[in-house]
């Protein structure tokens, strides 16, 4: 299970990153976050953007309800997300990480 954390005006949710992947995409679940590959290089923040885009695209939500609120230069991210309740975003995160894959 993803640990989502409520904060005011949003939920927190902590990813897993692996930057220099073969494909861009959300590869499941570690210890509670969110694994997202990407295939950008860790340099000057590319691998951030495309974090997320991938977050945005996969969990359908715009790229402005998304923010890096720490962990800029570690693999172990936490991302703000707005306007969304955190049930809505289970049910996505469930939904994203139970669909079958080809990977």
């Amino acid at each position: 299970m993803i640990a989502l954390e409520q904060r005011t005006g949003g939920i927190v949710l902590t990813v897993r990153a692996q930057p220099g992947a073969r494909r861009n995409g959300v590869t499941g679940e570690h210890a509670g976050q969110l694994k997202v590959s990407v295939t950008q290089a860790p340099e000057k923040g590319k691998a951030n953007q495309a974090i997320l885009e991938v977050l945005a695209t996969e969990l359908l939500l715009k790229r402005s309800q998304i923010t890096l609120i720490a962990g800029e230069i570690s693999s172990q991210k936490k991302f703000h997300i707005a306007n969304i309740t955190i049930e809505e975003l289970t049910a996505r995160l469930a939904a994203l990480i139970n669909a079958p894959h080809n990977r």
